[in-house]
C-alpha cells in the first residue's frame, strides 16, 4: 500500500541521471546512459546473485542492500525477479525474509536456490539470534517465486561461515558447500533438507585454489562465494577470490569433492564495490555469468547491483575472461505485447519503484513526473492500434506517454490516467496508438503534477 514517504534514495538519483542524460543527448548525440540495461534491476540494489533455470525461465534469486547503507552491510530479505528474455525482468517481490526463520537475528547474505521434485529449496546464511553466529538455514516452497516457509525451524548448518552453493549431480547425489574462511561441504539427502555425515573440510591447497600474494595468514586466493556446477564430466567451482577488492576465479576437478586444480580469473576486480559473487548457468543454448558491482547512482561496496553477461566457454572447456559491462547479454526472442504485461516487466526504469498489490502480486508505484520504463524488443508486428493499462491513483493522476526507439523517440500514444480514490483501487484506461510496427524498444513515460502520480499493475496493447 501506498504510504506518504519519500521514494528511496535510488529511486531518486535515477531520475535525476536519466533527466540528466536527456538534457545531454539533446545538446550531444552521444549514446545516451539511460539506455543501459546492466545492472539488471533498477528499482532496489540488488546483490549475491544466484539464478536457476526452469520451465523456460530464469529465475533469478538475489540479496538486497537497503537504501544508504555505506559504512555496513544492511540486509534484511531476499527477492526474486525472472526472465524468458534475458532482457526484460519481472519482479516478484520477497517471498523471504528474515522474519521467515524464527531463530535468525540478522544478515540476509548470499544464498542459492534449487529445485527437485516440484519443490524449491532455498539455502542462505544469515546470523543466529541467541549467538551471533552464522548459520545456513533452508526454506522451501512449491513455486520458485513462494512464498518460502522455514523448512526445519532452525539451521541446518550452524559453523560460523557463510554463502551457500547447492549442486545436484547427475546421479542425484546433493551437495552443499559453503565457506569463509574455509571451504565446506556436505552431502544432502534426498530430502533436501538433512544431510548425512559431518561437514567435510575442502584443502585449500594453492594447486587447488591458486596463490595469495602479500603472506597473508590464508594462502590461497579463496575468499567466499563458492558456485559448484558440472558441465559434461567436468565440475566447476567458481569463486570470489582474493579481498578486498575482490575478483571472481575458478577451480575444476573431476569428482565433485575434488581434487581441485586452479583455472584463473573470470572477472578482474571492477566495478566500485568491494566483493563480488558469481552465478553460472545455461539458457536457450547459450552460457551466462552473473555478478554484481556498485554501478547504480549511489552504489558502492554496501549498495550493490546484479548485472550479467553472456560467454562462450573456450574449446578447452575453460572459462573465459570477462569484463563488466553496461549492455548486458543479448535478448534472446521478443516481448509480445498482445498479452497481458506485468508492469513490473522491465528493462530499465528511472524513478519508479514496485511494491505488493492489495490482492497480491506486484505493481509498480510511487510514480512521479519525468519516471520512465523500457521494456525491450517489444513485437508489434503489423501494428498495434490501442493500449490498456490497469491503474490506480489517490490524487490526481497523470499520463503515460508511449514512445519507441528511446526515450525521446516517436509518440505512438498517450494515455490519460484519473484519479481512482485510492493506491489500490484499480481501473483499465485504454487510449488509441498509432506508428507503434515492428520489434521496437517501448517507454512508459510518466507525467503529471508534483508528488506521486498513479499505480500501475499490468498493461497490453491491442490491434
Amino acid at each position: 500500500m501506498k504510504t506518504p514517504r519519500p521514494r528511496r534514495r535510488l529511486a531518486a538519483a535515477l531520475a535525476a541521471a536519466f533527466v540528466a542524460a536527456l538534457l545531454s543527448a539533446a545538446a550531444d548525440p552521444a549514446p545516451d546512459p539511460a539506455q543501459a540495461d546492466n545492472p539488471i534491476v533498477q528499482t532496489i540494489y540488488t546483490a549475491d546473485p544466484a539464478p536457476l533455470v526452469h520451465n523456460g525461465r530464469v529465475y533469478l534469486y538475489t540479496g538486497h542492500d537497503e537504501d544508504g547503507s555505506t559504512s555496513s552491510f544492511n540486509m534484511k530479505d531476499w527477492r526474486v525477479y525472472s526472465s524468458d528474455d534475458m532482457a526484460n525482468w519481472t519482479d516478484h517481490g520477497s517471498p523471504l525474509s528474515l522474519d521467515t526463520f524464527s531463530w535468525a537475528g540478522a544478515n540476509a547474505w548470499a544464498g542459492q536456490a534449487i529445485e527437485r521434485n516440484g519443490m524449491f529449496y532455498w539455502y542462505v546464511p544469515t546470523s543466529e539470534r541467541t549467538t551471533g553466529q552464522f548459520a545456513i538455514g533452508v526454506a522451501v516452497s512449491n513455486s520458485p517465486t513462494g512464498p518460502f516457509w522455514d523448512a526445519l525451524g532452525h539451521p541446518l548448518v550452524m559453523n560460523g561461515e557463510i554463502d551457500p552453493t547447492v549442486f545436484i549431480d547427475t546421479d542425484g547425489q546433493a551437495y552443499l558447500y559453503w565457506g569463509n574462511p574455509n571451504l565446506w561441504y556436505v552431502k544432502l539427502n534426498a530430502d533436501m533438507i538433512s544431510y548425512s555425515g559431518s561437514p567435510t573440510k575442502i584443502p585449500l591447497t594453492t594447486e587447488g585454489f591458486g596463490t595469495r600474494p602479500g603472506g597473508t595468514d590464508r594462502p590461497t586466493l579463496y575468499e567466499e562465494g563458492p558456485w559448484v556446477y558440472k558441465r559434461g564430466s567436468l565440475y566447476y567451482n567458481v569463486f570470489a577470490a582474493q579481498c578486498c577488492q575482490e575478483f571472481i576465479a575458478y577451480s575444476t576437478a573431476p569428482s565433485p569433492t575434488g581434487p581441485w586444480t586452479y583455472r584463473g580469473t573470470v572477472m578482474p576486480a571492477q566495478g566500485n564495490a568491494f566483493t563480488n559473487h558469481p552465478g553460472v548457468i545455461d539458457f536457450k543454448g547459450s552460457s551466462y555469468f552473473f555478478y554484481h558491482n556498485g554501478a547504480l547512482p549511489g552504489g558502492g561496496g554496501f549498495t550493490r547491483s546484479v548485472a550479467v553477461e553472456k560467454f562462450v566457454y573456450n574449446p578447452d572447456d575453460t572459462i573465459p575472461q570477462m569484463n563488466m559491462t553496461t549492455a548486458g547479454p543479448p535478448q534472446v526472442g521478443t516481448l509480445n505485447p498482445y498479452v497481458r504485461q506485468e508492469a513490473e516487466t522491465i528493462a530499465w526504469a528511472t524513478g519508479v519503484e514496485t511494491e505488493w498489490t492489495a490482492a497480491g502480486g506486484m505493481n509498480v508505484g510511487w510514480i512521479e513526473n519525468g519516471d520512465s520504463i523500457k521494456v525491450r524488443g517489444v513485437a508489434f508486428g503489423t501494428g498495434a492500434r490501442q493500449f490498456t493499462a490497469r491503474v490506480a491513483s489517490a490524487t490526481g493522476g497523470g499520463t503515460i506517454e508511449l514512445r519507441v526507439d528511446g526515450p525521446s523517440g516517436p509518440v505512438v500514444g498517450r494515455c490519460t490516467v484519473s484519479g481512482t480514490g485510492g493506491w489500490q483501487t484499480w481501473a483499465d484506461v485504454t487510449c488509441p496508438v498509432s506508428g507503434a510496427t515492428g520489434t521496437r524498444d517501448l517507454y512508459l513515460n510518466f507525467s503529471g503534477g508534483s508528488g506521486f502520480l498513479f499505480n500501475v499493475d499490468w498493461w497490453r496493447f491491442a490491434v
